[in-house]
């Protein structure tokens, strides 16, 4: 998390806490509540990076949708396919709606983001671009049907 926080600083500009850590507030809470989901992802056996995935409404505020929290490769497995792997073993893991959305400055991830959903569904999504209190930047929502293939299920996501 730390190494995901720090490479974000180019986006948000955060600093270190005063004991040295950048503080995520809520990642506990995705090992105690029901609606939140972590996966570390591994190739080959080494560590890559991880997904948090939760139950948010980008539009509504309401806790119907499935959204991407957070979203880390390490930089040594970027641009291998892995990422855009993850991210739909995700979507296939929750089916139902999903938002997926990403802050205006940083626009590797807007690229990415597009990239991937585009492909996962063909083309068949909506983007919104959100600019108030809720969020700053795009946001896609699309559906991933049921049965969109198997799923490991255990927390590790491995190539």
């Amino acid at each position: 998390m730390e190494l995901y926080l720090y490479d974000f600083t180019e986006f948000d500009h955060a600093d270190i806490g005063p004991r040295g850590l950048y503080n995520y507030f809520y990642l506990d809470q995705y090992f105690t509540d029901p609606n939140r989901h972590p996966f570390l992802l591994r190739v080959n056996d080494r560590w890559a990076g991880f997904v948090l995935v939760t139950r948010h409404n980008y539009l509504t505020l309401e806790l119907d949708t499935w959204v991407i929290g957070e979203f880390f490769i390490m930089r040594k497995y970027r641009r291998q396919g892995f990422g855009e792997e993850a991210a739909c073993q995700m979507f296939d893991r929750f089916p139902g709606p999903w938002q997926v959305g990403q802050i205006q400055a940083n626009t590797p991830a807007i690229a990415f983001w597009r990239k991937v959903v585009a492909r996962y569904t063909g083309g068949q999504y909506l983007e919104h671009l959100l600019n108030d209190n809720r969020w700053y930047g795009p946001v896609q929502t699309f559906y991933s049907p049921p049965g969109s293939g198997p799923i490991q299920e255990d927390t590790w996501l491995s190539r």
